[in-house]
């Protein structure tokens, strides 16, 4: 078993690509799809879920690519007795945040037998932290790849690294909105708020088009939504992405989710 502490960068090379597919889903039912197919291109992992240990366990969600969903099952057989003995995702030498790796010969016994050999997982990656009650739980972002897929290679490990951090507050932001039941316009609201924050001197335009990247769209439907040529939502993005010291959409998803204050 391995747990060590996420990359800190910024921009995380696994989703640098995908964020566009996953960020306007947070808060809706397909998210769980759409981050298991965003990480599914790149990574042999076949289902993930997010949930929380300790006193008031819960899953939030969960899903599975190209096979039957069994996730639910699997909660129901770790919360039958494994969880309560769990020391897989804790390490109180390393930050809250952390990533951990475990194959299934590593799991003590009655856990491997009820969810892992059960079902086919051969091999897990978390991303951890502590959760702030104080209380010993811990809120889980796993993966799991079963037995007909490839082995997770070093590679594949230090990208979950890499993304550990972005992956982590996509979780924490998805699983916040469907429990408040956030509407698409008060989260607009709230992006709109940290976005400002981050940097006051961006004009009402900037921030428009900011805004409109951050929920997916194009800069051909950046445009067309505002009403602006082409050339003229590039030189706005440009002018914003100066402002905030980025370069790159990928950055700005990054900024505006992670959970460290500006």
């Amino acid at each position: 078993m391995r747990t060590w502490t996420p990359d800190p960068a910024g921009a995380p090379a696994l989703l640098a690509e995908r964020m566009p597919q996953v960020v306007p889903a947070l808060g809706e039912t397909d998210f769980g799809t759409r981050l298991l197919d965003a990480l599914g291109e790149a990574l042999p992992v076949g289902s993930f879920s997010v949930y929380r240990t300790g006193p008031r366990p819960a899953i939030f969600v969960s899903g599975s690519r190209h096979l039957p969903d069994t996730t639910r099952d699997c909660w129901h057989a770790y919360l039958s007795g494994p969880i309560r003995a769990d020391r897989t995702l804790r390490d109180e030498r390393l930050p809250s945040l952390r990533v951990c790796h475990i194959t299934a010969r590593e799991v003590p016994p009655e856990h491997r037998a009820k969810v892992y050999e059960a079902h086919g997982v051969v091999e897990r990656v978390s991303v951890v932290e502590d959760e702030p009650a104080g209380d010993g739980s811990l809120f889980a972002v796993n993966f799991y790849r079963h037995q007909h897929q490839r082995p997770l290679g070093d590679a594949h490990l230090a990208d979950f690294g890499s993304a550990g951090r972005l992956l982590m507050a996509l979780a924490r932001k998805h699983v916040a909105m469907t429990q408040r039941g956030a509407s698409p316009e008060a989260d607009a609201a709230d992006l709109h708020g940290r976005l400002l924050a981050r940097c006051p001197a961006l004009t009402v335009r900037e921030a428009e088009v900011c805004l409109r990247l951050l929920r997916g769209m194009t800069q051909e439907g950046i445009a067309a939504d505002l009403g602006l040529a082409l050339p003229t939502v590039k030189t706005y993005r440009n002018r914003a992405f100066g402002r905030l010291g980025i370069h790159f959409r990928s950055e700005l998803f990054a900024l505006m989710l992670l959970r460290e204050a500006p």
